[in-house]
């Protein structure tokens, strides 16, 4: 029972989402309350997070220290305040992991594992009460018809988890779609249950996208689209889009919380009635910041001046559906996937090549382009994978490549890389997709 107050609870709240308040004042004045009635609880329950903020009064909560992944799952033991040990939590995930069976809990905690996209893996625990929070949360702000209504979803995700399981209800269809399996097997449950609303990984939604335009999803017709896990490159967007006649929504999700989704506008807001999210602006980029994140939320595994890996571009105009949430133009890439190249000034620092800039220098070179891959291997070795609508035309796209390529290093100063190009041959599945990927250490 007090789950399913909990549950209808935040699905209220969210419908409203910001016209619970007068304007952005009013909205930061109750941010932080919330954020100091949490932070005062966490000190009172973590152990870390006590020692952690030693003589820093809860008032100063923005100057207590940043933690990362390393730092959480170094002190995972002493940061839960369930009293779970890391090594416990990962022998319970990774043995759903190897089973496929997602339903066991540890004394009550739901556990699961992040994808690990840098190859460090994190996890995550939620409380009873957290996830029914979160359930009500995800469909009151997703979910384009009301709780009354008979609806299909369709989650495909890497790993199940109890947290997704519990959007279930007798009127809410939820079927997981295990990444893992085989794409043919996808379109025939697809094209047999016709879900309402889809959810994936953008390379995913590609797939599917190509399949739909095929005509091998007939009668499938949902009535949302999401992407989510992965960054949405302009390239898949416009075939989505048009495979499935709608707008792509967003859900920007990870280990750290329920950090940001699309209003009715399309536009992504990030989640402030949930996360206080401070801005650590990125030099040379204006508008670009990497998230620093307070989950005000969750008490189970608290999240607290948490320093994402993240690169977010906010929107300059504001968003037309009204809202006081900071509405999100892009989520460029991660900080780990920013190349470098040599500086032409002798003895000047490396040169940053944000991912956006390696997209659009690709992307904008010939619209032959179906699909790419950008890595670098060196400091002036990059890797370009490419798919062409027109294999003939192949020379041509790469000319233009190199010439973009050149051209934008010029504009930032630095040497131009060795581009080595090759055939690209990424099938969606259960690593996720990095159109641009840094693979050595600067």
């Amino acid at each position: 029972m007090k789950k399913a107050a909990s549950f209808i609870r935040h699905y209220l709240l969210a419908r409203r989402g910001a016209r619970r308040w007068q304007d952005r004042a009013a909205f930061d004045r109750w941010r932080e309350e919330r954020v100091l009635r949490h932070i005062a609880r966490v000190r009172r329950e973590s152990p870390f997070y006590r020692e952690l903020w030693e003589g820093i009064a809860d008032a100063d909560w923005r100057a207590f220290p940043e933690i990362d992944k390393s730092a959480m799952m170094a002190g995972f033991d002493r940061l839960n305040t369930v009293g779970i040990a890391k090594s416990e939590a990962f022998a319970v995930a990774e043995a759903a992991e190897r089973s496929r069976d997602f339903t066991p809990a540890l004394r009550g905690i739901t556990v699961g594992l992040s994808s690990g996209t840098s190859g460090n893996r994190g996890l995550f625990l939620v409380s009873p009460e957290e996830q029914a929070a979160w359930a009500g949360t995800v469909l009151g702000k997703l979910l384009p018809v009301s709780l009354l209504s008979r609806f299909k979803i369709a989650f495909f995700l890497r790993a199940n988890s109890n947290l997704y399981a519990s959007v279930g209800n007798r009127r809410l269809a939820f079927g997981f779609y295990d990444l893992l399996d085989p794409i043919e097997a996808h379109l025939r449950r697809l094209r047999a249950e016709r879900p309402d609303l889809i959810a994936a990984p953008p390379s995913m939604l590609r797939s599917l996208a190509d399949a739909s335009l095929a005509g091998k999803l007939d009668g499938v017709r949902p009535r949302r689209i999401v992407a989510a896990a992965e960054v949405l490159d302009p390239l898949d967007r416009a075939t989505i889009e048009r495979a499935f006649g709608q707008t792509v929504h967003q859900v920007y999700q990870c280990t750290e919380g329920f950090l940001g989704c699309t209003c009715a506008h399309g536009t992504l807001h990030l989640n402030e009635d949930l996360v206080y999210i401070e801005k650590a602006n990125v030099p040379g980029k204006p508008g670009t910041f990497v998230p620093i994140v307070t989950d005000f939320s969750r008490r189970t595994q608290p999240i607290v001046r948490y320093r994402l890996n993240d690169l977010l571009v906010e929107r300059a105009a504001p968003c037309p559906c009204g809202s006081p949430f900071t509405a999100i133009e892009r989520i460029e890439g991660r900080c780990d996937d920013i190349f470098y190249a040599s500086a032409l000034q002798p003895g000047a620092a490396p040169v940053p090549v944000y991912p956006d800039f390696v997209t659009r220098a690709v992307i904008g070179a010939s619209s032959e382009i179906e699909q790419y891959r950008v890595v670098q291997t060196a400091p002036d070795r990059w890797t370009v994978e490419l798919d062409l609508r027109d294999g003939d035309l192949r020379q041509a796209a790469e000319s233009r490549i190199q010439q973009a390529v050149e051209a934008l290093c010029e504009r930032l100063g630095c040497a131009a890389p060795v581009l080595s190009f090759t055939s690209y041959a990424r099938m969606a599945g259960d690593r996720k997709l990095r159109r641009v990927e840094r693979r050595y250490a600067p």
